[in-house]
C-alpha cells in the first residue's frame, strides 16, 4: 500500500510544487514506484514533468467528479517509475459542483485508493490556499510535508494551517501526521535563512528536516524546461538536496512501518 504524503502550506511562493516535482523524481530514480497528483488548478505540476495541461482531455477534475477512474487519468513521464495525474485549470470548478455533496471532502481518498497497491508513494501536490481540494489532499494522506520558505514572515500563517490539521484529525482523517517542515530557498550567505531555521527548529523541535533545499537557479530553471532537477541538471545543488531529502523519507517510512 502506497505512503500518500501530501505537500501543503496556504501561503503562495514557499516551493510547493518545486518540492513535489523534485521529491516524487527523486523517489522514482531510487526505484520506488511513485505517483504524483497535481492537485493545483495551475497545473504546474503537470508542466514541471513536461506534459502539456492544454491537451489532456482527461484530468483530475474529472476523476473527482466521478466521471473517470484513476486508472484512466494516470500518465507517463520520462521516467518510468514516476507517473501523474494531471491537472488544469478545470479543476477550478470541482468546488463548485461538489458544494451540495455530503462526501465532498472525500472525493480524492476514494478515487486515489483504488490505485494505492500499485504505487510505494503518492505524492499530493496542493493549491496555495486552504480551499476543499486542499481539504480533499489532507484527507486522503497519511502525512503532511510543510514546505517553510527561508523569508520575512516564513511563520506567518501556519498557526491556521495547524488549525485545519486538527480538525481534519477530528473529523475526517484522525491517522493524519506531520512528516516533516522543509526549509526551501535556504541562502547561506543570509543571517536571515539561519534564523527562520533556528525559529522552526525552536517551534517544531524534531519535525525540521535535516536536508535544507538551496536557492538554486538550476531549480528556478528546470520548470520552463519541463523536467525535474534530476534531469535538467543531475549534479547541481538543487538535485542533490532533493536526492537527500527523498533518503530521509525513505528512511523516515521504513522506521515507522517497523513500529507498527
Amino acid at each position: 500500500m502506497a505512503h500518500i504524503l501530501c505537500i501543503a502550506n496556504q501561503k503562495g511562493g514557499v516551493g510547493k510544487t518545486t518540492t513535489a516535482v523534485n521529491l516524487s523524481a527523486a523517489l522514482a530514480v531510487s526505484e520506488k514506484e511513485v505517483l504524483l497528483v497535481d492537485c493545483d488548478p495551475q497545473g504546474n505540476a503537470t508542466s514541471g514533468v513536461g506534459l502539456d495541461k492544454n491537451r489532456i482531455t482527461k484530468t483530475l477534475y474529472h476523476g473527482l467528479l466521478g466521471s473517470a477512474a484513476a486508472h484512466e487519468l494516470i500518465l507517463t513521464s520520462d521516467i518510468d517509475t514516476l507517473r501523474i495525474i494531471p491537472s488544469n485549470v478545470e479543476l477550478i470548478g470541482f468546488e463548485v459542483e461538489m458544494m451540495s455533496n455530503p462526501d465532498r471532502e472525500a472525493a480524492l481518498k476514494n478515487l486515489v485508493t483504488a490505485v494505492a497497491t500499485d504505487f510505494d508513494y503518492i505524492i499530493l501536490d496542493c493549491p496555495p490556499s486552504l480551499s476543499l481540494l486542499t481539504v480533499n489532499a489532507l484527507t486522503a494522506a497519511d502525512a503532511l510535508l510543510i514546505p517553510l520558505q527561508c523569508e520575512f514572515y516564513a511563520l506567518e500563517g501556519l498557526g491556521q494551517l495547524l488549525q485545519t490539521v486538527k480538525r481534519i484529525k477530528q473529523h475526517l482523517n484522525p491517522h493524519l501526521v506531520i512528516a516533516g517542515i522543509l526549509l526551501t530557498m535556504f541562502d547561506r550567505r543570509t543571517n536571515l535563512s539561519y534564523q527562520v531555521a533556528e525559529d522552526a527548529e525552536k517551534y517544531f523541535k524534531n519535525l525540521v528536516y535535516k536536508t535544507t533545499i538551496p536557492r538554486n537557479i538550476r531549480l528556478s530553471e528546470a520548470p520552463s524546461f519541463g523536467q525535474p532537477i534530476l534531469l535538467y541538471d543531475a549534479t547541481s545543488t538543487g538535485a542533490r538536496s532533493y536526492f537527500d531529502l527523498a533518503r530521509e523519507i525513505m528512511a523516515a517510512h521504513v522506521t515507522d512501518s517497523a513500529r507498527l
